[in-house]
């Protein structure tokens, strides 16, 4: 009986979840999401490929702007293969390792991005702030090792999780909540103590994206208070414009996680499409929504995409 009683069942499987309640229209759903997906794969590529070849682009704002679009492709092919793969295959298995290596990367890539967005808040505020040093203090190399940093620091405190994981049992009822894996979802799966998960799961995103964001926002602090000691209302203007697209950039980032997060946190399991939909947000439209934002408001790579595209 004892053995009976200590045998522990890990499912082979988990099983992922579309919108609730639109099973039957899956297909027709399908075709936004590949539209999305397509526009993002171009525009984050367009963006790449113009940044790499036109030298006149080759400045720090450019350089930070062609990392945060490997990241967001990053974040798409992470995603492509399970949440398309619902709405065009209704093909709903995820492994047990499959699922923690795509939980890795999404919490990697996200880490990464939030650190790119501050590199970019702090690019805005030497460029307004000291702009005759600005060339001389982020020098090609000086933003290649910061960038190499903040890599390193992503896989430092992401890698740990998958580990925490895959040591846990799991017995319940297997379906996650979305159509992709993340550790929340994943750690609500198991009857094994999830203390340590709980806690690392909830230092983590502090120590990184809430740091992150508290220095993004100290950085606009500064950022404000040099521009409003700028005498030329026109020139406060023009360098306040200068930071509309990464400050769009920023909310697109933080509003759609610190909102998923609060519902894995404290919905229990409310508003469940509500929660679908955040995190179809959460992780499409800041890929989607990057290259036009910035594609729009600056001028300079507006100018090179429709050259490229007129040759």
């Amino acid at each position: 009986m004892s053995a009976v009683n200590d045998t522990k069942y890990t499912p082979a499987v988990f099983l992922l979840t579309g919108i609730p309640g639109k099973e039957d229209v899956h297909l027709w759903i399908s075709i936004p999401f590949c539209f999305m997906y397509l526009i993002s794969i171009i525009g984050n590529s367009v963006i790449l490929f113009i940044i790499k070849t036109d030298p006149s682009l080759h400045e720090p704002m450019y350089i930070f702007l062609s990392m945060l679009a490997v990241t967001d492709l990053g974040l798409l092919i992470a995603t492509i293969p399970t949440i398309l793969g619902i709405y065009l295959l209704n093909s709903r298995e995820i492994s047990l390792n499959a699922c923690l290596a795509q939980l890795f990367f999404i919490h990697l890539l996200k880490c990464i991005e939030s650190s790119v967005l501050l590199l970019m808040a702090f690019d805005r505020f030497i460029a307004i702030y000291n702009p005759l040093r600005y060339a001389s203090i982020l020098t090609l190399p000086r933003i290649g090792k910061i960038g190499l940093v903040c890599v390193l620091r992503g896989v430092a405190v992401i890698l740990p999780i998958p580990f925490l994981l895959q040591r846990l049992q799991y017995c319940r009822a297997n379906v996650l909540s979305h159509s992709y894996c993340i550790n929340q979802e994943v750690m609500k799966m198991a009857c094994s103590d999830i203390r340590v998960n709980s806690i690392y799961g909830l230092s983590v995103p502090l120590l990184t994206v809430g740091l992150d964001s508290l220095l993004i926002f100290l950085s606009y602090v500064m950022i404000l208070k040099t521009a409003l000691s700028i005498a030329s209302n026109a020139e406060r203007l023009r360098a306040l414009n200068t930071c509309v697209s990464h400050l769009c950039a920023v909310l697109l980032f933080y509003m759609p996680m610190t909102g998923l997060s609060m519902i894995h946190r404290f919905g229990k399991g409310s508003f469940p499409l509500f929660q679908t939909v955040l995190g179809y947000i959460y992780l499409l439209v800041p890929p989607l929504m990057n290259p036009i934002v910035y594609s729009v408001k600056s001028k300079h790579l507006r100018e090179r995409i429709i050259r490229a595209y007129i040759k």
